[in-house]
């Protein structure tokens, strides 16, 4: 491979931009590819919560890399900030899993035991102290899990800073360009056809989500990821209404630093249908409500629909193909692509320019079919 290879990477929401920043940061010569604007799909409607062990209390490969990637998050975003010139919120508040009644309480209490046996700080929190941490949370709220590592991050500006850090390395940056087919190149190389033109390069990433099912790849079955639609509300507060991340069996509240409260998620598997729905809008209110009370007359600022792309075991698809030789998938990561995106790129870009570099098994394309 040529010292200063090029590299299409095909999809410009979270993961695909940070791999591309990455990569033409390490000198590779970068085609950032999207069918809309980067960050247009999923990523906009991505809460941004950085929480491995809430995602997975127990023991899980989803959870270990999730926490391997966590690890990675201060270094990165303060390498990202530096590199595009541009601000990125991002804050470690840490998080608050609320029980509402006793049952959640007594799973919560021995969940922070385990934590805490295997190294992770994860403190109960009795009833009574709750107000201490937070004076809005349901008052009659038996007990809660303090995960001080925890936070969040704004997904727009991370996607949008990675974008401009990538292009300050030289990577161009092509919208409304769908991908359509991955195939090989003669000779060597892969060859990405698009709605709106066709590029050749020594390799190409396949970080296009959702979509990644939509676009064939030469000798390869189709990628087996699916669309699940998340809805996510923002709703105006004022600052301090919220001071953690909040947990609740039905939902999460995340506190932004003007106030208001973005309220996630609904898991919707509807196709490709990305409309909002009074239904979804009335069930993120009420766990809103149930939370936090003073949200309950709260007024929706905002409402955002994404589709999180899923996979067979619900851990992302990263690694080298089967079929096209120089055809990476960087894909699957269904809803923890903010929180594996340092991973994953920093994966990307090994799996890119070192042919030697190993693929993680649990995540290898192979284990899916012949990708």
């Amino acid at each position: 491979m040529a010292s200063a290879p090029a590299i299409t990477v095909i999809g410009g929401g979270i993961i695909g931009a940070t791999c591309a920043w990455e990569l033409a940061g390490a000198g590779a010569r970068v085609r950032l590819i999207d069918a809309r604007r980067p960050g247009d799909g999923a990523t906009r409607a991505s809460a941004g919560v950085l929480a491995p062990y809430i995602e997975g209390h127990p023991a899980s490969p989803l959870r270990e890399l999730g926490r391997e990637s966590l690890d990675l998050y201060d270094a990165f975003i303060a390498r990202l900030s530096a590199d595009s010139h541009r601000a990125i919120v991002y804050q470690r508040n840490g998080s608050l899993e609320v029980a509402l009644t006793m049952e959640e309480a007594e799973r919560l209490s021995a969940a922070s035991a385990v934590l805490w046996r295997e190294g992770v700080e994860a403190r109960w929190v009795p009833g009574p102290v709750i107000p201490d941490l937070e004076p809005n949370a349901a008052p009659d709220a038996p007990g809660a899990l303090l995960i001080p590592m925890h936070g969040f991050v704004g997904v727009s500006s991370l996607t949008v800073a990675a974008v401009a850090g990538a292009r300050q390395h030289g990577a161009e940056v092509v919208e409304a360009s769908g991908a359509i087919e991955v195939s090989r190149v003669p000779g060597g190389g892969v060859r990405v056809r698009t709605d709106a033109g066709t590029w050749e390069a020594d390799m190409a990433v396949m970080a296009s989500g959702s979509w990644s099912s939509r676009i064939t790849v030469e000798g390869a079955e189709p990628v087996p990821v699916r669309p699940i639609r998340g809805q996510l509300l923002q709703l105006a507060a004022s600052p301090g209404t919220v001071r953690h991340t909040l947990w609740g069996t039905a939902g999460y509240l995340v506190p932004w630093p003007d106030g208001s409260v973005l309220v996630g998620a609904t898991v919707e598997d509807v196709g490709f249908d990305e409309s909002a729905t009074e239904e979804a809008r009335h069930e993120l209110l009420e766990m809103a409500a149930a939370l936090v009370p003073a949200l309950k007359h709260a007024t929706v600022a905002d409402v955002r629909v994404g589709l999180r792309p899923r996979g067979p075991d619900d851990l992302p698809i990263v690694g080298r193909s089967a079929a096209v030789p120089g055809l990476v998938y960087a894909t699957g990561h269904y809803r923890n692509g903010v929180l594996l995106a340092p991973l994953t790129a920093q994966l990307v870009r090994r799996l890119v320019l070192d042919p030697a570099a190993p693929t993680i098994a649990a995540l290898d394309p192979g284990r899916c079919g012949r990708l």
